[in-house]
């Protein structure tokens, strides 16, 4: 049987964000005790275990928000009526009218894949692109493949420029960086003839302007570039889109926030759909 842990390594191998998920601290009665742990997928599936249907589905939807901001967070599953846990800063607090009665904490950490690049070309700029790319944690691809790829860095100085430049953008590759003069690099791309649209994702000359000289000055003002990209402009990896995110629905009965999959209780009344946490408040529901 997989144990979270290797589950949590074969999806990082995989380059697939999920969360991680952690039971830090609970309160009972409650199913689950400190040290359960599950991965939630990025379509809302979860594999492992944090608690009950209430919890679990509090546990699915904060994940989500986790992995579209990057940012950890402290869930914090309490009942109605019960006293509260002490105040944790920067916690998040779910109220589950339907709980059993117990309490739960619940780290929540996102697992985002770190952003790969391609290094084109076999020079010294390359090479020294490649080894700041590592340092900077960048998954530097050594293969021909370019989708999945955040960026492509094209540094062959006149070999094999024109079909790796075509290649990325084939394969959707956001961010291009030709390394030539600003000269030869408008003759290249005019050769290719290439769309406004592609020709935006296309940046050469490459890098800042630091007035770089060596090789490793200019893969530093490349990098700087790669990275400001990233972190300012929101580049993504060319891997497809991503997974959509699930619906949402508020349970009418105890107005808990669920994901609506093929196994969410659903009501159709008055030609109305409705989605429940639990057969207990579908129950509810349809009986009053």
């Amino acid at each position: 049987m997989t144990t979270i842990a290797e589950r949590a390594r074969e999806l990082t191998v995989s380059r697939e964000p999920f969360v991680h998920a952690t039971v830090v601290r609970t309160q009972d009665p409650t199913s689950a005790r400190p040290g359960d742990a599950a991965v939630i997928r990025s379509d809302g599936s979860i594999e492992g275990f944090v608690g009950g249907v209430c919890a679990e589905s509090s546990v699915r939807a904060a994940a989500l928000d986790t992995l579209r901001d990057g940012t950890a967070l402290l869930l914090r599953v309490l009942p109605d009526g019960t006293p509260p846990f002490p105040e944790a800063p920067g916690a998040r607090v779910v109220v589950n009218p339907c709980h059993s009665g117990g309490a739960i904490e619940v780290f929540l950490r996102p697992m985002l894949p770190p952003p790969a690049l391609r290094v084109v070309g076999d020079t010294p700029i390359s090479a020294a692109v490649a080894t700041l790319a590592a340092f900077l944690d960048f998954d530097v691809v050594t293969s021909d493949e370019d989708a999945g790829c955040t960026a492509v860095v094209v540094a062959g100085l006149g070999r094999g420029e024109q079909e790796a430049i075509r290649a990325a953008l084939d394969a959707g590759v956001g961010f291009v960086a030709l390394v030539a003069s600003g000269r030869r690099g408008a003759v290249v791309l005019d050769e290719l003839e290439l769309t406004d649209a592609e020709r935006a994702r296309v940046h050469s000359p490459a890098g800042l302007d630091i007035g770089a000289c060596t090789p490793q000055e200019i893969a530093l003002s490349i990098m700087s570039e790669v990275v400001r990209a990233i972190r300012v402009d929101g580049l993504a990896p060319s891997s497809g889109a991503p997974a959509a995110r699930p619906q949402q629905a508020v349970d009418p009965v105890c107005g808990m926030t669920v994901l609506v999959g093929s196994e969410t209780p659903h009501a159709r009344v008055d030609g109305q759909d409705f989605w429940f946490c639990c057969a207990g408040c579908l129950a509810s529901y349809t009986a009053a």
